[in-house]
């Protein structure tokens, strides 16, 4: 199933004009650790699957379905039986900003079955199970078709997280909008000026709160710090600059927003598990 491995990192080949893969997959085979730019989708029909992502297994049982994010680590082992495994470009759904929201829910990898809710599950089930329909028509509209049933599945995974963060914040729908509201300022904030030095008084100031009630309700509402946010909004941006050849590793640290390059190395390697130097050689070369 990975056509192209290089190191770690697989590039995913999309069919022309497609911004998705649905792999309909049978494969008694082992896949060695990697990471891909992809939002990726797994669904058994015959027997389990296991997949290793970062330190946790997943024994994924039929008809569940597990999300893995963009730049995860992981590898599967040789399991016999069949599943779907959807791949989609993430730059079709990072890069609308009306989803933004929708993808901060993506954070680590997340198992949808029966014991996390069952209306989530079943649709979870039948959205993998309508793209693999729509995926063999040759309508002209199926692709299209095919984005929305996905948004429209991690919309409703990050409505079930906001809902659970509501529950974890012990707040009504009113206090919620509240954060909604706040943070979403505040992101768009850290959006603006990721490439500056970012004080906790300032943040907290765009949200209108304190420093320590803003630190906490923040981790609270989107399962990351403040830093995290800004760690991974920089190394976003990271990723973009490392594909321009003239940009040194240092020139693309500096612009990106990190103080250091030790800072940068340790950061990146973190989120995307390889150095800005293995990225920047990894994609020249395709």
């Amino acid at each position: 199933m990975i056509k192209h491995l290089s190191g770690d990192f697989e590039t995913v080949e999309y069919d022309s004009k497609r911004s998705f893969l649905l792999h309909d997959n049978h494969d008694n085979e082992a896949y060695p650790v990697h990471w891909h730019d992809a939002v990726e989708l797994l669904m058994p029909l015959e027997n389990h699957y296991i997949v290793f992502a970062g330190e946790t297994e997943y024994d994924i049982p039929v008809h569940d379905v597990l999300i893995i994010p963009p730049g995860e680590l992981h590898r599967m082992p040789a399991v016999p039986g069949h599943r779907l495994i959807l791949q989609c470009d993430n730059s079709v759904l990072s890069g609308v900003t009306a989803i933004e929201t929708v993808m901060r829910g993506l954070s680590a990898p997340i198992v949808i079955n029966k014991e996390l809710d069952k209306e989530l599950h079943s649709l979870a089930k039948k959205t993998l199970l309508d793209i693999y329909s729509l995926n063999e028509k040759k309508d002209e509209l199926a692709d299209v078709k095919i984005y929305i049933a996905l948004v429209n599945l991690l919309a409703a995974v990050r409505e079930f997280q906001l809902e659970r963060n509501k529950n974890l914040l012990d707040c009504d729908d009113a206090k919620l909008e509240e954060y909604s509201e706040k943070f979403n300022a505040v992101m768009k904030y850290i959006d603006a000026n990721y490439m500056y030095d970012i004080s906790l008084d300032r943040l907290a100031d765009v949200a209108g709160y304190s420093k320590y009630h803003f630190s906490r309700i923040f981790k609270q509402y989107n399962s990351m710090s403040y830093l995290q946010y800004i760690n991974a909004r920089r190394t976003k941006a990271a990723e973009h600059l490392l594909l321009c050849p003239e940009l040194s590793i240092t020139d693309v640290a500096m612009q990106a927003g990190f103080k250091s390059l030790t800072t940068f190395n340790r950061i990146f390697k973190e989120i995307k598990h390889c150095t800005p130097s293995d990225f920047k050689k990894l994609f020249s070369e395709h």
